[in-house]
């Protein structure tokens, strides 16, 4: 509770330095086990290729400042909750929002499970991350009219877009392979 963001307490209480250090801490903090080893799944299979684009300095600014929005967007679309909210899922998704822009023909190599069998194929980046910002999408909308999430949608939306849009910042030649 010391280290998190409270959209109803950030918004009302705090000055401008604590916020942007509850800002940061908040992302080094999980709601448990699955939630952080979930969050280095996907940073390990998409952020070292948006790493090596932007650079090591690049991407660690992009990725602070993607998580910042990406909070501040759950905040924003939810200014009197009291529920704490922790990890780095919005930062997260600013990575995959990049790794769209700058590697849309990629394949990501996916556990397919049908039935009791799992298989393994690549699929087109385009289509994994889309499908993956899909579902954020509609657990926003099945949830959002819960009083209490324990998921922060909205950030996971706002990463995703402003990693998107703000990659061609960060990449001094855009291209896409």
């Amino acid at each position: 509770m010391n280290y998190a963001v409270v959209p109803y307490h950030l918004l009302d209480i705090y000055g401008p330095v604590e916020m942007v250090s509850r800002l940061t801490t908040t992302m080094f903090l999980h709601g448990g086990w699955f939630h952080l080893l979930g969050n280095m799944l996907y940073l390990w299979i998409f952020g070292d290729n948006v790493e090596d684009r932007m650079g090591h300095g690049r991407f660690l600014i992009f990725y602070l400042f993607t998580g910042y929005i990406a909070t501040l967007t759950h905040v924003y679309s939810m200014p009197h909750s009291t529920v704490p909210m922790v990890g780095a899922s919005g930062a997260i998704a600013g990575v995959l929002g990049a790794y769209l822009v700058l590697y849309p023909r990629a394949r990501v190599l996916t556990l397919l499970p049908i039935g009791i069998f799992i298989n393994i194929i690549r699929i087109p980046a385009v289509l994994f991350l889309g499908f993956w910002f899909f579902l954020q999408v509609i657990n926003q909308v099945t949830v959002s009219s819960a009083s209490t999430q324990s998921v922060a949608w909205w950030a996971h939306i706002g990463g995703f877009l402003t990693g998107a849009v703000l990659v061609r910042f960060f990449v001094p030649s855009c291209k896409r392979i």
